[in-house]
């Protein structure tokens, strides 16, 4: 009888899948035991929310759960046809009329400033706003008309800029929230002290997912600092990181890097998962209070000491004002 050679290359590579196996079940697992969970059963009639990106993934996933809440939901999207059919379907499905779309591009300046006067001039009140929208470009910096790194603006900049413009209408609310899909990724980045690195516009070569990286480390100090600025106020502010989503954003990582995320697509949370920590944030009545903080499977999670720099943070928001071309007629935060 032979017996199995466990260094000949069959062996090697029937070793190294079985390895690959085992661990991507193990994940899944664990991606599974710490889904967060929502318990409220909150109607949302009478409240107005705004989703950036909901055209599709998580979005899509949040607009439909709050449709079907009775909340009259704002889908502001790029891709207007998309978004079309992604509001027909959440129509259909909750039976919700109040489903309204809108067109914003989230990296041009002037198309966050035409979709805040359509608000302002269409809406009595924003209840919410979630900043959902979000892109991980390629290995090259690409430069918007603004003069802002691509991704940065996307991801950054526009939600930067809307807030300021959309924040009077959030103060007429009850209870105001403003929900920023981050991730968790943000640990590979950093904001140096000089503020150097906030718009590379120099067309050069980054590793993978670094700008995206970088935009969500900004986003949370974004969020701690607003939260401060907003305190006194009836408007909280939170950041959530959704988990491993296949939602498509990595669509434009060139090949063949984008084969890297292939196999372990299998192990990714649904779109439906990843929106259940946005939802939560939108209804639960026990995060009326809670503001500043950074959520995870629908639950407070400890961050890095360098994001929360206090003193970074405040830096980054004044340089923000700059870059996004802030007037004096603007909303101050």
């Amino acid at each position: 009888m032979s017996s199995f050679v466990w260094d000949s290359p069959i062996s090697i590579v029937a070793y190294v899948i079985t390895a690959i196996a085992v661990f991507l079940s193990i994940f899944k697992y664990y991606l599974y035991i710490t889904l967060g969970k929502i318990t409220s059963s909150r109607n949302m009639e009478g409240k107005t929310v705004i989703v950036t990106g909901a055209n599709s993934g998580i979005g899509k996933e949040t607009a439909r759960d709050l449709a079907k809440r009775g909340a009259r939901v704002i889908m502001a999207c790029r891709n207007m046809e998309t978004a079309a059919k992604a509001r027909d379907e959440i129509v259909a499905e909750s039976n919700n009329q109040n489903i309204i779309v809108r067109h914003v591009d989230m990296s041009s300046l002037a198309s966050v400033r035409a979709f805040a006067n359509e608000i302002l001039c269409t809406e009595a009140v924003i209840d919410v706003l979630i900043h959902n929208a979000g892109v991980a470009e390629g290995l090259i910096s690409k430069v918007t008309s603004d003069g802002l790194e691509f991704t940065l603006a996307t991801n950054y900049y526009g939600p930067f800029l809307l807030t300021h413009l959309l924040i009077n209408m959030l103060k007429k609310s009850d209870q105001g929230r403003i929900i920023v899909v981050s991730s968790k990724l943000y640990r590979y980045a950093n904001v140096r002290r000089d503020l150097s690195n906030i718009n590379p516009t120099n067309s050069q070569f980054n590793a993978p997912t670094k700008l995206y990286n970088l935009s969500k480390f900004m986003e949370i100090m974004f969020t701690q600092e607003l939260a401060r600025r907003l305190q006194g106020t009836r408007v909280t502010a939170n950041c959530l990181h959704p988990g491993v989503i296949d939602t498509g954003i990595w669509r434009n990582i060139p090949f063949p890097l984008n084969l890297v995320f292939k196999p372990i697509q299998w192990c990714f949370r649904t779109p439906e998962e990843g929106s259940r920590t946005t939802v939560y944030l939108t209804v639960a009545p026990e995060v009326e209070q809670i503001s500043g903080k950074y959520f995870r499977g629908c639950k407070v999670t400890e961050i890095n000491q360098r994001v929360q720099n206090i003193e970074t943070q405040g830096k980054l928001w004044e340089a923000s004002r700059t870059l996004v071309k802030l007037r004096e007629e603007d909303p101050m935060i």
